[in-house]
């Protein structure tokens, strides 16, 4: 009896198994094979507003107005260009150097998305910048006496043209407020890639990169419209 009992239950669960096994490989063939994505290729365009520089303007002796414009592929690609006006009015108290700059510069490049669901309202963005500004700036100082003669040497300059080539690394986030409406930030390494400091020496600021250097990081708060 107990080894008719154990056959049949062998022969239920063997039976069981076999109704049910079609089903669950076909559950899994459907969950393989992804649905196809129907979202257009152009999505729209974005314009934003960064915060960071213009409270560096008001709060501080340097920062700039930048503005961007930003096209969307497919929520996965998102080609950019960004554009603003960099601004320094600095006296240093204790050499009475004073510096002087206002030039416009511009950056150009992509980011990617990299979140999973690239159609969420949520974004997380990778990318790079292409920047160049051409500017000039101007130094000034009382002069220093000269001990023996007692005369005092001039020491300045106005109109000193300089300019910057640089690249940046970019990582920031995105998301959808209201409506329109987006909020975000953004982390920068920017690094020099070619420079001319003119003929006075290194500039104090430049327009868009920050205080001169070889290599500096930034920000952006990012009020965006995205259309």
């Amino acid at each position: 009896m107990t080894l008719r009992k154990n056959i049949y239950t062998y022969f239920l669960s063997l039976t069981i198994s076999l109704l049910l096994f079609p089903q669950a490989a076909d559950a899994q063939r459907k969950k393989a094979v992804e649905e196809p994505d129907t979202v257009p290729f152009f999505r729209g365009v974005a314009v934003s507003a960064d915060l960071v520089g213009l409270g560096m303007v008001m709060l501080s002796d340097y920062g700039q107005y930048e503005g961007a414009v930003r096209v969307n592929l497919r929520d996965r690609y998102f080609p950019i260009v960004e554009v603003g006006i960099g601004k320094a009015d600095r006296e240093n108290v204790v050499t009475k150097l004073k510096y002087t700059t206002s030039a416009p510069y511009a950056k150009i490049g992509i980011d990617f998305n990299l979140m999973k669901n690239k159609h969420d309202i949520y974004r997380l963005y990778g990318g790079v910048r292409y920047a160049y500004t051409s500017f000039k700036y101007d130094v000034e100082h009382p002069g220093v006496e000269v001990p023996y003669w007692g005369d005092v040497a001039e020491f300045g300059g106005k109109d000193i043209k300089a300019n910057y080539h640089w690249v940046e690394a970019v990582f920031g986030v995105d998301a959808k407020i209201w409506g329109p409406i987006h909020l975000g930030w953004s982390a920068r390494y920017k690094r020099r890639i070619s420079h001319n400091n003119g003929t006075l020496g290194k500039p104090w600021y430049v327009p868009g990169f920050g205080k001169s250097g070889g290599s500096r990081l930034g920000g952006t708060f990012n009020v965006t419209l995205e259309f």
